[in-house]
C-alpha cells in the first residue's frame, strides 16, 4: 500500500475525468456517491476530497505485474462490451442487460444505464451497480434492496465485471473530510449500505454493517473512523458512546489524513467525557502536521481545539485559534460571532 496522486479534471457538473499512470476513467455523480468505469483493475482507495491525495491498495485478483493500458484505451476497447447479434443470441438476458448498462454508464447515459442495470439485478454485479446508482439518485428504498441482494451474492461479486473487462468503483463519504473509494466486494457493499441507513436514520442497521466491516478488518483505520463517526452521529452526547469512540481510537498516531480525522473524533469523545486536557493534547498532536491535510480538516481540528480551550478557561488561546480560522475562512461556523465581529 502507498500514496499516489490523481489529477482530476471536471468536464461537466457531477462528471470527473480521473487521470493517472494506470490510464483514464470517468466518474459520475456528486461528492458522496461517485461511480467509476475504467481500465486498470479494482482498487480500494482512501482520499481527502480536494487534495488529490489517495491511499491505494490493489484488491484481490492475480498477483504479478499489471497490464498498463494505453492512453486511448477505454473500458470497451477490447470489444467485450460490444456484443454482436450472434453473441446476444447465446447470452442470458440479465447478463446482456448488465453489459448494456455498463456501456451506457461509460458513455455517460445514466438514466439508460439505470434502467438496464435494474434488469440485471439478479446478478450480484448488476445489483451492486443498480444499488450505487439508486443511492446516487436518492432512491434509498431501491438502493437498500439492490445492495442487500449484492451482499447476499458476495461470493460472485466481480464475476461478470472481470469477464467483460470492467473496473467499477464508487466514492462514498466516511466523514465530512474523508471519502473512501472501493470496488465491488463485500466491504464496498457494506460501506454503501452504511450510507443508505444513515440517510434513512436507521442507526442500528448502519452500526450492524460497520461491525461486520470490523470483523473483516478490525485494524482498518477507515472502518474505525466510519464507526466513530456513526456512533457520534447516532448518539450525540451519550457517555457510553464517547467511551466506545475513545476505545476505537486508542493508539492512533498522526500518520495520515485518515488517522488525523480519527484523532478529531477521539478528541470530541474525550471532551464529551470531560477529559479536557487529554482532548487538547490529542488535537495539538493532530495539528502538528498540515502539509498533506485538507483545509476542511485543519479548520475542523482548530475549531474543536478552540472549544476545548474555552472549556478550560484558556480564553486567549481559544481566541488565537478562532482568529486563525477567521483569517482563513471568515464564514466558518460561528467564528465571527465568537470573535465579536458580528
Amino acid at each position: 500500500m502507498g500514496f499516489r496522486f490523481w489529477r482530476r479534471v471536471k468536464i461537466a457538473p457531477g462528471v470527473t475525468l480521473n487521470l493517472s499512470k494506470s490510464g483514464a476513467s470517468v466518474s459520475v455523480g456528486p461528492r458522496g456517491a461517485k461511480f467509476t468505469v475504467g481500465p486498470g483493475g479494482k482498487r480500494a482507495t482512501v482520499g481527502l476530497p480536494g487534495t488529490g491525495l489517495f491511499y491505494t491498495t490493489l484488491l484481490g485478483g492475480k498477483k504479478g505485474r499489471e497490464r498498463t493500458p494505453s492512453r486511448r484505451e477505454s473500458p470497451s476497447d477490447d470489444g467485450r462490451l460490444d456484443m454482436g447479434f450472434f453473441k446476444r443470441l447465446v447470452t442470458p438476458d440479465d447478463e446482456e442487460a448488465l453489459v448494456d448498462g455498463c456501456r451506457e454508464l461509460a458513455s455517460g447515459n445514466e438514466d439508460a444505464a439505470f434502467e438496464r442495470l435494474r434488469e440485471a439485478a439478479h446478478l450480484p454485479d448488476g445489483a451492486y451497480l443498480a444499488g450505487i446508482l439508486a443511492l446516487k439518485r436518492g432512491e434509498l428504498e431501491e438502493a437498500d434492496r439492490f445492495l442487500s441482494a449484492a451482499r447476499r451474492g458476495k461470493k460472485r461479486l466481480n464475476e461478470h465485471f472481470g469477464r467483460y473487462g470492467v473496473a467499477a468503483t464508487m466514492e462514498l463519504p466516511v466523514t465530512a473530510e474523508v471519502a473512501a473509494v472501493v470496488g465491488p466486494e463485500e466491504q464496498g457493499v457494506l460501506l454503501a449500505l452504511v450510507e443508505v441507513y444513515q440517510l434513512r436514520q436507521e442507526w442500528q442497521k448502519a452500526l450492524d454493517c460497520v461491525e461486520r466491516l470490523l470483523v473483516l478488518d478490525s485494524a482498518d483505520a477507515v472502518v474505525r473512523l466510519s464507526w466513530a463517526e456513526l456512533l457520534m452521529d447516532a448518539r450525540p452526547g451519550d457517555g457510553e458512546t464517547c467511551r466506545k469512540v475513545v476505545d476505537i481510537s486508542q493508539g492512533v498516531e498522526n500518520d495520515s489524513p485518515v488517522h488525523a480525522t480519527l484523532l478529531l473524533y477521539r478528541a470530541k469523545a474525550l471532551r464529551c467525557l470531560g477529559i479536557l486536557e487529554g482532548a487538547r493534547d490529542v488535537l495539538s498532536l493532530a495539528l502538528r502536521r498540515k502539509k498533506d491535510r485538507s483545509e476542511d480538516l485543519v479548520l475542523a481540528l482548530r475549531y474543536e481545539r478552540a472549544g476545548v480551550y474555552e472549556d478550560l478557561g484558556q480564553n486567549a488561546r481559544a481566541r488565537s485559534d478562532l482568529e486563525k480560522i477567521y483569517a482563513q475562512e471568515p464564514d466558518y461556523e460561528d467564528v465571527a460571532f465568537k470573535l465579536g465581529i458580528r
